[in-house]
């Protein structure tokens, strides 16, 4: 990788919190065209995505993210575990980040992008009225299997949904690991054993953040949360093999949401039978994904804002 140029370090917090920040800049001899701005999902850090950032960054698309509180080496002691803090104090963290990449590179238009969980932080943000002005400054959102919704096998019932809300608004710091089963989240073997031995992987969240987690989802999937006006484009990429989020429940709050979205500016991207992490699923089709990101972007960079 000694055409790019990968920096490490560390991003504050509005409260001071520290986290940790990785960027994939492209060679210098061929400046940026764009920005995107990534979020990652439960149990996952920044460093966790293979090949989809530096092949982003060869086609002159700057990516960069932090390993939000409570995960990867944002963690400092097992306490933090998991411990992200309600949904407003998880949108005023990535608010603060993405206004401090565009303060950084103010010439560049920016992508927001999110996978699993953090699509649905996108969403989230994207559809939260606070956030508009902000929103309205992006020049897109890319949402990698968003949690929306889960499948029916994960899908917890009604009456465990309730309960855990009620523990998380009692025993809001109490942590609870979550078992995965990784082979229904991704299909390369290597990549399932290398997910099962990472120890940042810890799969821990507190009672809050999942009873948070769980609202975020349901007051998308019943549309209480409505897309900003101000969204200039928007490309959901979903596999139709995932076992984890729903492809179904993406696609419908995809054609519910985007209707005001000009019909050049999304795009529902079907991917058969690619499964749940699909920036890391079967090693000969990981270019593909990441060349149809770079695609799209490098697209919706050369156009003028198209902001609503």
């Amino acid at each position: 990788m000694t055409d790019l140029t990968i920096t490490e370090g560390t991003f504050v917090l509005p409260d001071g919190v520290e986290v940790y920040q990785k960027t994939w800049s492209p060679p210098t001899t061929n400046p940026p065209l764009a920005i995107i701005v990534h979020f990652h999902g439960f149990s996952d850090h920044i460093n966790n995505y293979y090949d989809l950032f530096p092949t982003l960054a060869r086609q002159r698309i700057l990516c960069t993210g932090i390993d939000q509180r409570g995960w990867g080496r944002s963690v400092r002691c097992k306490a933090d575990r998991g411990n992200t803090g309600p949904t407003p104090l998880i949108l005023a963290d990535m608010a603060a980040f993405i206004h401090a990449q565009q303060q950084s590179f103010p010439d560049l238009p920016l992508f927001l992008s999110g996978h699993s969980m953090g699509g649905g932080l996108v969403a989230t943000l994207a559809s939260t009225p606070k956030y508009q002005s902000l929103v309205a400054s992006l020049r897109g959102l890319i949402l990698e299997a968003p949690y929306i919704g889960l499948t029916p096998e994960q899908t917890p019932s009604s009456l465990l949904v309730f309960a855990g809300r009620l523990a998380g608004r009692l025993l809001p710091h109490f942590q609870l690991t979550q078992k995965m089963v990784i082979e229904n989240l991704v299909r390369d073997p290597e990549v399932q054993r290398q997910i099962k031995n990472d120890p940042l992987n810890h799969m821990t969240g507190t009672l809050e953040m999942f009873a948070n987690m769980l609202d975020r989802a349901a007051a998308l999937t019943a549309g209480k949360l409505v897309l900003s006006p101000g969204v200039q484009s928007v490309l959901v990429a979903h596999g139709t093999g995932d076992q984890c989020t729903s492809y179904e429940i993406s696609k419908r709050w995809f054609d519910q949401q985007t209707r005001r979205v000009p019909a050049q500016q999304k795009k529902f991207a079907s991917y058969d039978g690619w499964s749940h992490i699909m920036h890391a699923d079967l090693p000969e089709l990981r270019a593909v994904y990441a060349n149809d990101v770079a695609a799209w972007v490098v697209e919706r960079s050369q156009e003028k804002s198209v902001r609503l």
